[in-house]
């Protein structure tokens, strides 16, 4: 085991020595630093060093090491926390998501399929609307919205249509989000209320679905046409009450850091002054949308590095395609299978002008502006690689850090450019279980079994993370690592076996992987001494743990910045 290592730093209340080891130190002063240690033989710190105690003074982590060695923090004021069984791991990072979103959609109806809710049909769906109506007592003329449908998993395998969701109501505009966050289906109602008939043109980067025989919308909209449908505005001291709750929905999965993508510049406002009136219990690190601001508009937008009340802005997103579940990811070559009505060459489409991207991609990364870059299908990857490569022109990369968010369908050739001009893919990595079965008819074997290609990235040494995409899937992040390591789809198929992690490697990539990501590694992503106390205790050790039950362990108790922000009742059920 590798010796002690100590936070030289000062508390206040006590003072560690530059270059002292650790039989050097006073008890006295160690004591008095310490508020918690943990001891247990299940400490898994992700930076490679052995330890079975951990002690904790404020919001730092100050000494890792044995037993012995950490005795001398450990004073009658200093919460000892026995693991036993347990693991401890750092604190979970969102590589990529979105939790406004995912606080919304706590007022809206659920329409997920199993294992996340319970429709399996079209008929599921209107009885649900139906339900939720009465069950709410919304008033006719109210908008009804709902999420999480998924045509893939649909006994009809198609999308609801205006016909269908006006037999949940014709008093009511309803409008529903597709499971990717891609697509919406309307009924008659909500196009009325919309504005969009036969005449209404198809919005750049979008596509309004017409019924067969005639121009007539049939309700589903795809990417940029959603826009189209505004979406019911809460109270904001609602949604501040919301977004409390989805960060303790966060912290129960063991996230001490999240990410909140595709914001407004004012919105980032309101959650800036949120944490500065009254602190987040967790980070919570904000991309604002670039796609539809002006130049005078992108110019402005800053980026922090500290944060403040537990909120900082980490940069601008760029949304260059669609989804391959929803089958508007944009590929160099058709897909196997298409949406209904598509034409064997069919490859989908950017979401945004691919020009705009080239000439102002180099902007961002001549202001030292972080970028994350949607892009699902090769093509929109293959686009953002060449906006990095045309604005670097040939010289050496500056650690810029830019992402590919999702990156799902990047070929073998693709990932070789990567190193060079320092971009790193994050994996939209759950799509194996979730959507695996459907891939293989969408792209093909060859194309499916490389969604996510993690092993392959790791062989040319690229830095790499892997998400959930929340509110699209639950920030199950144990669940994520499972399907990482296993990639077993729901019919049971092993989807790309040669590019399963090995548990350490997704819990870096969900760790210190992350942490380099925000270019926050120096204060995240490791039980090391000197980082923030960003914890958390699971079950088991996922590194001992049979890989099949990675995602039966349960998330115990969550800290961030040193405080228990979550614990779980001894028998409560996951």
């Amino acid at each position: 085991m590798r010796s002690l290592r100590t936070l030289v730093v000062v508390f206040g209340l006590a003072a560690l020595l530059a270059g002292c080891g650790p039989e050097q130190e006073s008890p006295e002063l160690a004591a008095s630093a310490a508020d918690l240690v943990f001891l247990g033989a299940n400490i898994v710190t992700m930076d490679e060093t052995e330890a079975e105690a951990v002690a904790v003074a404020g919001d730092r982590i100050v000494a890792v090491g044995s037993r012995e060695e950490v005795n001398g923090y450990i004073g009658p004021d200093t919460q000892l926390v026995e693991l036993e069984e347990r693991a401890l791991l750092p604190g979970f990072i969102d590589a990529h998501g979105h939790f406004s979103a995912v606080a919304r959609y706590l007022d809206l109806l659920d329409l997920s399929s199993p294992p996340v809710g319970e429709i399996t049909g079209i008929d599921d769906i209107v009885d649900a609307i139906r339900e939720f109506i009465e069950n709410e007592a919304v008033p006719a003329g109210e908008l009804v919205q709902g999420f999480g449908y998924d045509d893939s998993l649909l006994a009809e395998q198609r999308h609801p249509d205006r016909d269908d969701l006006d037999r949940a109501s014709t008093e009511h505009p309803i409008v529903l989000r597709h499971v990717s966050g891609h697509l919406l289906a309307a009924n008659s109602a909500a196009l009325d209320a919309a504005g969009v008939n036969a005449a209404t043109a198809d919005p750049p980067g979008g596509i309004i679905r017409r019924r067969a025989d005639d121009a007539e919308p049939n309700g589903v909209m795809e990417e940029t046409a959603m826009g189209l449908f505004p979406s019911r505005q809460l109270a904001p001291g609602r949604y501040r009450e919301l977004r409390r709750q989805a960060m303790d929905i966060y912290a129960s999965y063991g996230i001490t850091t999240a990410q909140d993508s595709n914001l407004s510049p004012g919105y980032v406002e309101t959650l800036r002054e949120e944490a500065e009136s009254a602190p987040f219990p967790i980070d919570v690190v904000s991309f604002i949308t670039a796609n539809n601001l002006t130049d005078e508009e992108l110019a402005v937008v800053r980026h922090d590095s500290d944060y403040a009340g537990g909120f900082r802005n980490g940069g601008v997103k760029f949304i260059l395609d669609g989804s391959p579940q929803g089958r508007t990811a944009w590929m160099s070559q058709p897909y196997t299978e298409g949406p209904p009505g598509a034409a064997e060459d069919y490859v989908a489409y950017p979401s945004y002008e691919p020009q705009a991207w080239l000439d102002r991609i180099g902007l961002m990364l001549d202001r030292g502006m972080p970028v994350l870059a949607h892009a699902n299908g090769d093509a929109a990857i293959e686009l953002m690689i060449d906006g990095i490569d045309n604005a670097l022109a040939g010289g050496p990369a500056p650690d810029h850090r830019s992402v590919i968010i999702h990156a799902q369908l990047i070929r073998a050739d693709q990932l070789d450019r990567l190193p060079a001009l320092g971009i790193i893919p994050s994996y939209y990595a759950v799509h194996p279980f979730f959507w695996g079965d459907w891939h293989r008819r969408s792209f093909g074997e060859q194309r499916a079994a490389f969604i996510s290609p993690s092993r392959a990235t790791i062989e040319r040494n690229i830095p790499f993370t892997i998400h959930n995409d929340s509110p699209i899937v639950p920030p199950d992040m144990m669940r994520l690592i499972s399907i990482a390591v296993n990639r077993e789809t729901r019919g049971g198929f092993v989807l790309g076996p040669e590019q399963r992690l090995r548990a350490r490697e997704a819990l870096h990539a969900v760790t210190l992987g992350a942490a380099y990501q925000y270019f926050e590694e120096d204060e995240k992503g490791s039980i090391t001494p000197g980082k923030r106390a960003d914890l958390v205790i699971l079950g088991a050790n996922p590194l001992t743990a049979d890989p099949a039950e990675l995602a039966d362990i349960p998330v115990l108790e969550t800290y961030a910045r040193g405080r228990s922000i979550f614990r779980r009742d001894a028998n409560e059920t996951p």
